[in-house]
């Protein structure tokens, strides 16, 4: 074998950092691609990052969570949902108010969450066609809450503008809507006692609180309880 030499050597093209022209946007593109896979540890690498590509060049919300999630003591089964998950679901999808199931699927899809969760909302709503992103969204939230209680406090949070820790305030018409839909797929909670829940909240609590309620005030030992 033909040992190197240094003429050898200078046959290949040598570049400096000044030749190579670097788009001045491409450090900060990789720096905050670098922070947001490691905010949100995607199981497929890959196929998260075409993703997240893909929503920034369409201009659209990327599939990024807030912070570093870490799994819940109480959660026993890894079932490839967390809220952080539909944390960024809610981002996305939130703005279009209705939209397709295979719209929805297709976000799904990209946080490689398993199909099965998504083939049972789907049932468990009976969707079709075109879908209310809230009753999705509402059910969604349920797979990952005890009852009726834990997953409007769940909502709460989702929704909140407070910082994390405070009340989780959102405003009581939404609340309401929430509790209505998930009352209603219940089937066993009556009209009569979602109207003596919320006539007890609205006249308790969120007529001194500007319009809105927290999860403390339907917790509150005197309210009724939501699921009966």
């Amino acid at each position: 074998m033909a040992k190197a030499t240094a003429a050898n050597f200078t046959d290949e093209p040598y570049y400096t950092s000044e030749q190579i022209p670097i788009p001045p946007e491409l450090p900060d593109i990789l720096l905050q691609f670098s922070k947001a896979a490691i905010r949100t540890q995607p199981t497929d690498v890959l196929a998260w990052s075409a993703a997240y590509f893909r929503a920034l060049a369409n201009g659209e919300t990327p599939p990024v969570k807030e912070r570093l999630e870490m799994p819940l003591a109480t959660q026993k089964i890894d079932t490839g949902l967390t809220m952080g998950l539909i944390k960024i679901l809610h981002k996305q999808l939130s703005p279009k108010g209705t939209l397709s199931l295979q719209e929805i699927q297709n976000k799904f899809d990209d946080l490689k969450i398993p199909r099965e969760q998504f083939d049972d909302i789907v049932q468990i709503g009976a969707f079709n066609g075109e879908v209310q992103w809230d009753s999705f969204l509402a059910i969604t939230v349920s797979k990952l809450a005890k009852n009726i209680t834990d997953t409007l406090i769940k909502i709460c949070e989702l929704l909140t503008s407070d910082p994390q820790g405070a009340n989780a305030r959102i405003p009581f018409d939404v609340w309401k809507k929430y509790y209505r839909y998930l009352a209603e797929l219940d089937g066993d909670i009556t009209e009569q006692h979602v109207k003596q829940v919320i006539d007890y909240l609205a006249n308790e609590w969120v007529i001194r609180q500007n319009g809105m309620i927290h999860p403390r005030n339907f917790i509150h030992p005197e309210c009724p309880k939501l699921d009966q």
